[in-house]
């Protein structure tokens, strides 16, 4: 699948894979801390900081971790990955724009207050 296909059938299964209250919670609390480890990754690539790239692994694997506890609560779970691309794939663009969009779209509200 390309990048617009992945996109496009995340989005369109998404709500149904995040209704359980304390997934949603989870992502909530979880996916910031998934962006400031990119984020963080990339800062240390640019200033060859060994810290810095400990430090943004161990948030995005941690905010990983939060989530697949939260998918754990969910009465339908989610789609297995079909190998290593497919789940970087889709785990880099959940934390990165699917999650995010669904946040500001009313979404995640929505799908909170029907938990």
């Amino acid at each position: 699948m390309s990048i617009k296909e992945t996109l496009e059938w995340q989005w369109n299964g998404y709500a149904k894979f995040h209704r359980s209250r304390a997934n949603l919670v989870l992502h909530i609390i979880a996916v910031p801390f998934f962006i400031l480890g990119a984020i963080l990754l990339l800062l240390s690539i640019f200033n060859f900081s060994f810290p810095l790239l400990a430090v943004s692994v161990l948030l995005m694997v941690g905010a990983i971790v939060v989530q697949g506890v939260g998918h754990s609560k969910e009465t339908l779970p989610p789609e297995p990955f079909t190998g290593p691309t497919n789940a970087i794939l889709r785990i880099v663009l959940e934390q990165l724009y699917t999650f995010p969009k669904f946040v500001v779209s009313g979404n995640w509200l929505k799908a909170l207050k029907n938990s």
